[in-house]
């Protein structure tokens, strides 16, 4: 896979540049490469998407700090990954559209028609976004969750045609059944012919008769959908899954819309995730810190053993290697970095705190070397 653009010179402004610059430079590249006016040019439509795609990430603070921080890795799956970021062309419209109010001005000054996918009564029905959380195990491991949610389906006793008992819909006689309509106007490149749904059938292209009394003639109605979803090892928070046509089902038979699974990984008790690393603290004895040992690491696969070799100091980070999270992409595990975090011993015995004082007394500039060198500083400083 080509590598990807850098987004800020993708649409051609600073990394400083602020929300109305982004929306300004999107709306020029946008419509210059917009397959509207570049049929049949696959060149002009894959830049179309990336630039969507750029404005997609910048717009959104917190897409936008992650992508300055860690670039395209920040995002975590890239476009074409099972649930990483991306846009099809689609969904790159769609982003158009909203972007500039749906449709309003911006087709109307340079496309000369109201939406791209016809009529507005014949569109497809919403998409529909599902929030699912997961333990952290889960997303290491992949998983399979069971889904519920309501939304609107195709009516059952209509088959999807807002009709009673299969009698159909009529050509409506204003439109011929396109479902819009045509007028002659001048707009911005000269006189255009511009399109709108059509009145009297609401952009069907039908008129029915004789209502489904169960839909009310809308050809769709309520009802809870279960389905299955595959989660893939190494999601993480934020990451999208989408599930074409599981969405709200069209009016009047239109195509269904998709459903989007946003995933949320639950905090973990000891784990903290940095992309396809993990950080985990380990308290040490003070007696293992000195003479070095072994330890014991919990790992998000199992128990690992950790050599701490003698004289190790607290705050001290060991890594291991291929024990992090799974790449959600298939490359490889990331590492899990272990924070030492040597213990004071408490609760002593009186014969322990004797030990201890004479180990002091012992002591000298080799055994506390960090100490010895603070107070040399610190003598040089108040005597100059």
């Amino acid at each position: 896979m080509a590598a990807k653009h850098d987004y800020y010179e993708l649409l051609g402004v600073r990394r400083n540049a602020t929300v109305e610059e982004l929306k300004k430079a999107y709306r020029r590249l946008a419509v210059r490469y917009h397959p509207d006016k570049n049929p049949g040019d696959k060149a002009a439509e894959e830049r179309f998407k990336e630039v969507t795609e750029a404005y997609e990430v910048l717009s959104d603070p917190g897409k936008r700090e992650m992508y300055d921080r860690f670039g395209h890795a920040g995002l975590r799956g890239g476009a074409g990954g099972p649930a990483g970021f991306g846009v099809d062309l689609e969904e790159a419209l769609r982003t158009f559209m909203g972007a500039f109010g749906g449709g309003g001005s911006v087709f109307d000054d340079f496309f000369g028609f109201t939406r791209r996918h016809g009529p507005r009564g014949a569109e497809r029905g919403d998409d529909l976004r599902y929030d699912l959380e997961i333990g952290l195990e889960e997303a290491a491991a992949g998983c399979t969750k069971e889904l519920s949610f309501p939304r609107l389906d195709f009516c059952a006793e209509c088959r999807g045609t807002g009709a009673r008992g299969g009698s159909g819909r009529q050509t409506c006689a204003a439109c011929g059944g396109a479902g819009f309509v045509e007028r002659r106007v001048q707009g911005f490149f000269g006189w255009t012919v511009r399109r709108a749904h059509c009145p009297r059938c609401g952009g069907s292209g039908g008129i029915v008769k004789d209502p489904c009394p169960r839909c009310r003639g809308e050809g769709r109605a309520k009802r809870r959908k279960k389905i299955s979803l595959k989660v893939p090892a190494g999601v993480e928070s934020g990451s999208r899954m989408k599930i074409a046509g599981e969405g709200e089902a069209g009016r009047h038979g239109a195509a269904a819309g998709d459903l989007y699974i946003v995933i949320h990984v639950r905090e973990h008790d000891i784990f903290q995730r940095h992309g396809d690393d993990i950080l985990c603290e380990v308290p040490v004895s003070f007696v293992t810190a000195t003479l070095g040992g072994t330890v014991d690491v919990p790992t998000i696969a199992g128990k690992a053993s950790l050599a701490v070799p003698a004289g190790t100091q607290s705050g001290r980070v060991f890594r291991l290697r291929g024990k992090g999270m799974p790449n959600v992409n298939g490359m490889g595990r990331g590492d899990q970095h272990v924070r030492v975090v040597v213990e004071t011993p408490v609760g002593l015995t009186a014969e322990q705190k004797e030990l201890l004082r004479r180990f002091g007394a012992l002591g000298g500039a080799n055994t506390n070397p960090g100490v010895s060198s603070f107070f040399e500083k610190a003598k040089k400083f108040f005597t100059g």
